[in-house]
């Protein structure tokens, strides 16, 4: 499975991630191993997730997603089910 992802940093930001392991993904951005962006901007939450079958789609995606404002990001993260962070957290 692939997942399109957005993490709510310490200083409130947005970070937009593509993986193919959303878990490990998550825990190497807690550990200060993730992206560049994030390390500095620890700790990190996922707000916010999307599954893909196929991993272009996912990427085509996240692209997408990170063109977006931030208050359209705000919007997919309020209409976002958080209890399906539950299992990846």
């Amino acid at each position: 499975m692939n997942y399109v992802y957005m993490l709510n940093c310490i200083d409130n930001s947005l970070y937009t991630g593509w993986t193919n392991d959303l878990k490990k993904r998550i825990k190497a951005h807690s550990a200060g191993k993730g992206a560049k962006y994030t390390r500095a901007k620890l700790p990190v939450k996922l707000v916010y997730f999307e599954e893909y079958e196929d991993k272009i789609e996912a990427q085509k995606r996240e692209y997408f997603i990170k063109q977006l404002p931030r208050q359209k990001k705000l919007e997919l993260i309020e209409m976002f089910d958080s209890e399906k962070i539950k299992e990846y957290i």
